[in-house]
């Protein structure tokens, strides 16, 4: 049997706020509830088949996050729901999961999203201070209760940090890294930081937004754009990564910001389709790339720079055969260093291992309506936040209009699709 083509209808989000803020009051699942319960809203018959939701943080009060979220939500508890996680590309990745389930024969329709509670990290007991009070409590004898706190070491807590496990480095430590190889200048990156919330300010501004986010909490828009930033003001602000050597270039105002939120898209054959309102905006998924790479030797968050003229050459196309490029910002140096991979012949070939001419790279056509810098990047959430304005923005533009979405990951992965307007 043939697969059915899949497409992407556009969902919905919470505002995006900065964590420690007004969303301080609620956890992962707190924030998925009603942004599931807006999706489920939407249907015009029936449910979707099945349900995936991702969040990055761990929590141990629960497991599979996404039965949790609709059983809270109080939806359907015959939908079958699972968790899934793969960093900053949590949601894209569920996503192609749910993509590849969809079979045009009973599974027609699947609820994807993602979310992250910045605001509630779980702190930990370290493994041996766990150990420890596992086997005092397993004690059946005092003597045994007196051996087991021996082994109450060491004494400390477990403190999540935005970290990768295997380097030991934050994500911006290997962003200045990365910078410094490119040698992309702190001018720079305060230009593309501006520009994100320049064109993040003018798309709230403008309605883009309107039908695309929720309100929570007393809060209808995403409080991170700033229309008041300036190249002035940005360059006031000291290195947040590298602050020893006087070379530092990344800063809070040209890095995305640790954010609380939760969104949603919609993945369904064209049978999947006919549950939801013709009004929402919805794209084909052509094709999608996965891409790893090796974290040892490369730049942490560089494998969409790898992956993204994969993806062209299997399709045939050349930059300016894209309409629209939705590029994930962890960073603005994350981002110029993908630009100017993707413009270098030698990268292509001698790392990509794509020898086609691309052509020119139309940087006028990046990220229209604001990135990850400006309206923040709730981990889990960015996938589905992405994907569904990509899909707005690319059904306004007409049939046969293409896109690139793609997103970098840590641990050297990242995730990449193809979309068509119909």
């Amino acid at each position: 049997m043939d697969r059915p083509h899949i497409w992407l209808a556009a969902g919905v989000r919470t505002p995006f706020v900065k964590a420690d803020g007004v969303f301080a009051g609620y956890d992962a699942i707190g924030l998925s509830v009603p942004v599931a319960q807006a999706m489920m809203g939407e249907l015009s018959g029936g449910k979707p088949d099945f349900a995936v939701w991702g969040a990055v943080i761990p929590n141990l009060t629960w497991s599979n996050i996404a039965r949790e979220v609709l059983l809270d939500a109080s939806l359907d508890p015959t939908i079958p729901a699972y968790a899934t996680v793969m960093a900053c590309s949590t949601s894209m990745i569920g996503v192609f999961e749910a993509a590849g389930m969809i079979d045009g024969r009973g599974r027609d329709l699947a609820l994807v999203g993602g979310v992250e509670a910045m605001s509630r990290v779980q702190i930990g007991l370290s493994q041996g201070l766990s150990d420890g009070l596992r086997r005092f409590i397993q004690a059946r004898s005092f003597g045994q209760r007196i051996a087991a706190l021996g082994g109450f070491k060491p004494l400390s807590l477990f403190i999540p940090r935005v970290a990768n496990r295997t380097t030991g480095m934050s994500m911006g430590e290997h962003t200045e890294i990365t910078a410094k190889e490119w040698s992309i200048s702190r001018e720079a990156q305060d230009e593309m930081a501006l520009a994100s919330h320049r064109t993040a300010v003018g798309a709230w501004n403008n309605g883009f937004f309107d039908d695309l986010v929720i309100p929570l909490g007393g809060v209808a828009r995403d409080n991170l754009p700033r229309p008041d930033t300036s190249m002035e003001k940005l360059a006031r602000l000291p290195p947040a990564f590298d602050r020893t050597s006087g070379h530092g270039t990344l800063t809070a105002g040209n890095s995305s910001p640790l954010t609380d939120g939760a969104a949603a898209i919609w993945v369904a054959s064209a049978g999947g389709l006919e549950r939801l309102p013709a009004s929402i905006p919805r794209a084909r998924l052509v094709d999608y790339e996965v891409t790893s790479i090796d974290l040892r030797h490369e730049g942490l968050l560089m494998a969409p720079a790898y992956g993204v003229p994969r993806l062209l050459a299997r399709n045939g196309l050349r930059y300016a055969d894209i309409d629209l490029w939705e590029i994930h910002e962890a960073f603005a140096a994350q981002l110029i260093s993908h630009l100017l991979a993707w413009q270098s012949q030698e990268f292509r070939r001698s790392k990509a291992g794509v020898a086609a001419d691309l052509g020119p790279f139309p940087t006028e056509r990046v990220n229209p309506t604001g990135g990850s810098v400006a309206l923040g990047h709730p981990f889990g959430a960015t996938g589905a936040r992405i994907l569904s304005q990509a899909v707005k923005e690319l059904a306004s533009r007409g049939r046969g209009a293409k896109a690139i979405v793609s997103i970098c990951a840590d641990g050297g992965q990242g995730t990449m699709a193809l979309l068509e307007a119909a």
